[in-house]
């Protein structure tokens, strides 16, 4: 596809053939695995794809604590042979198996410190990978989801599930090894005591079984309360955010003692749940670690009996309690690691629910990827509702290509509600869109957006520098054409006044500017992209008249070189317009030029006269005065104001 740059001090434009920006180093590259969509799996089972693609770190990591783990089980058989060794040293004055077994002892112990360092390093890279690829498909999966989950969905909740469930899930899994570790030497262990004393090793394992009891029933109890203790950890997050994004308006209402109310609420209810799962960890914990406890009564009672009968060596009675200590090692943990997998369990649950959500745009695989967009356009009996509320019905119109046209219709009428589904933010219930002949249903929705640019009336700016702002649609744009899309949205001069020119952060949203401010980068943004397609929604509504006039001087000379849609309240932007089309109640009920329709259609005189008076009551930036405002609303009334009659020339 083709990607343009600016040239000129008139602000023109030349088409080049590009269509991804070029130069872009990209900082992070895509996961190489996504989760496994079988929502009958366990979420192990489920996120495992995403491990195993970092496989060998894993794989590493797990070998190398499996083999430290087997030379910890060693090493009490040899505490227990050096104890047995010196007795006959003693008598024999041999002391070299004494000082074998120690060297060997401490070599091991060596080899195992290295060993484990390095296992547990591999197994936390693994795991932290696992959570950058975790939160890199959520991401992605986000800009493929269509603006009605958006729409319904709170944003502290999306934020909760793509940062602090995933950190749940890393937590578990890289701890998760140390237990299963502590499994395998709970087996190797058992193996041993029976080996040396079956009686005296069943005796140790008296309490397994009412601990296995006991832990089933604290997994039962956790599991929850982890999922309500995630939800109201996203609850606080949604408060939050909206305290922090609706500031303004908060102070503005002195409403701040409300808020912090309401996060007081959230909070003790998250409290109460915190509490609840403390409680019921400290009752079952203490349980399961202390019950462990009576093996060791059993076997330093039956064990030191056996030693002064005989029948047992000293050496194996002290393995057998190094050997106990591993028992019971993994029960210690046991608790601790319920408590954490049932967490890790509510915290996939809450992610899979975005992951399974599918997107309501439906992408065939043969989809159509336009080079050079003519940007003809046709709505052809297009109905849409949302929720159950239906603002578009049986809607159809043209627009030819490189036509600037004007929507005008009073609020609700369904005018943004058209560039929604022009750009498929949402698919039309009935009908259909096309552009150049080919519906947007098979365009490449990434294709379809490369070619269309829209200015809001409340434009997006990122907490980056005004060049980035303005060339966010083009990131390897020159600083020449940055500055040429500047000053065709008449920006450029309130740029250079501002500390770092160019390269002034804007604060978050853009808020450190005006909203007249934040308009001119919004223009400038969606004019060094160069669409074939520019929609202005409104676009000037916060700018004062006097600027305004000279945007519209510079778009004359742009808008003639692609399709153009108004959404247009002001009347200066309606004389932008090659023609008007007049929407009321989600029809097109007239469309013509503007002097036409103000002689012929009166609901479109309606419209604009009850705009004109509203623009009148709203305005804050205009330089008129009271007495010419009202001039010219009467004129408006008395359809003889000069402003219907004329237009911009270039």
């Amino acid at each position: 596809m083709y990607n343009p740059t600016i040239e000129g001090e008139g602000g023109e434009f030349k088409d080049e053939v590009f269509y991804e920006p070029v130069n872009i180093e990209p900082r992070f590259s895509d996961p190489k695995s996504t989760i496994d969509p079988d929502k009958t799996k366990n979420w192990f089972w489920r996120v495992l794809p995403i491990l195993m693609s970092n496989k060998w770190p894993l794989l590493g990591g797990l070998f190398l604590m499996v083999f430290t783990m087997i030379l910890g089980v060693s090493i009490p058989a040899l505490m227990g042979m050096l104890v047995d060794s010196i007795e006959p040293a003693i008598i024999n004055s041999d002391p070299k198996i004494f000082f074998q077994l120690i060297i060997l002892i401490v070599f091991l112990s060596v080899i195992r410190l290295i060993g484990g360092t390095i296992g547990s390093y591999q197994i936390g890279k693994a795991s932290n990978q696992l959570e950058a690829d975790l939160r890199s498909v959520i991401y992605n999966h986000f800009f493929t989801l269509s603006f009605s989950f958006f729409d319904k969905t709170q944003t502290g909740q999306l934020i909760s599930r793509a940062n602090s469930d995933i950190k749940t899930i890393q937590m578990f899994l890289m701890i998760a090894p140390m237990l299963m570790t502590s499994l395998l030497s709970f087996v190797f262990a058992a193996i041993y005591m029976l080996s040396v004393h079956v009686f005296l090793a069943l005796s140790s394992m008296i309490a397994i079984p009412l601990v296995f009891a006991l832990s089933v029933k604290l997994r039962q109890l956790t599991f929850p309360l982890s999922w309500l203790t995630q939800a109201r950890q996203a609850d606080v997050a949604v408060i939050v955010d909206e305290n922090i994004n609706g500031q303004r308006i908060i102070k503005s209402f002195a409403q701040e003692l409300m808020q912090v109310n309401l996060l007081a609420k959230a909070a003790k209810k998250l409290q109460w749940v915190q509490v609840r799962s403390v409680d019921v960890s400290a009752f079952y914990n203490p349980l399961i670690e202390n019950l462990s406890v009576l093996g060791s009564v059993f076997v330093w009672v039956y064990g030191g009996w056996l030693v002064i009968e005989g029948e047992l060596a000293l050496g194996s009675l002290v393995a057998f309690n190094m050997y106990l200590m591993m028992i019971q090692m993994p029960f210690r943990f046991l608790g601790w690691m319920l408590m954490l997998e049932q967490r890790a369990k509510a915290s996939a649950g809450r992610i899979f629910e975005i992951l399974d959500e599918k997107s309501e745009l439906l992408q065939d695989k043969d989809q159509v990827n336009i080079k050079h967009m003519k940007g003809h356009i046709s709505f052809k009996n297009v109905s849409f509702s949302y929720a159950d509320e239906l603002i578009l019905k049986d809607l159809s119109f043209d627009i030819e290509p490189n036509e600037t046209v004007a929507i005008v219709g009073q609020t609700g009428s369904g005018k943004s509600t058209i560039i929604r589904l022009l750009s498929r933010f949402y698919d039309c219930d009935e009908g259909g869109i096309e552009i150049d002949g080919i519906n947007i249903q098979d365009l490449s929705i990434k294709n379809l957006h490369h070619h269309i640019a829209q200015v809001l009336d409340e434009p997006f700016l990122f907490s980056v520098s005004i060049k980035d702002n303005i060339a966010y649609g083009k990131p390897d744009a020159a600083d020449e054409e940055v500055i040429q899309a500047a000053k065709a949205a008449e920006a450029h001069e309130f740029i250079q006044e501002t500390s770092d020119g160019y390269d002034t952060v804007v604060g978050e949203r853009g808020y450190t500017l005006s909203g007249g401010q934040r308009q001119r980068l919004g223009i400038a943004r969606a004019l060094l992209v160069n669409p074939s397609i520019l929609v202005l929604d409104d676009a000037t509504s916060a700018i004062d008249v006097n600027i305004e006039s000279k945007i519209h001087e510079s778009l004359t000379r742009l808008l003639n070189k692609r399709t153009t849609i108004l959404i247009a309240h002001r009347l200066s932007t309606i004389n932008l317009a090659d023609r008007v089309i007049v929407l009321d109640e989600g029809k097109v009920i007239a469309s013509g030029k503007h002097e036409e329709l103000l002689n012929s259609v009166s609901r479109y005189s309606e419209i604009l006269s009850q705009q004109a008076i509203k623009n009148e009551n709203e305005s804050q930036d205009s330089n008129e005065t009271d007495e010419q405002q009202r001039k010219r609303i009467s004129d408006l009334l008395n359809k003889d104001s000069d402003a219907f009659k004329g237009g911009f020339s270039e």
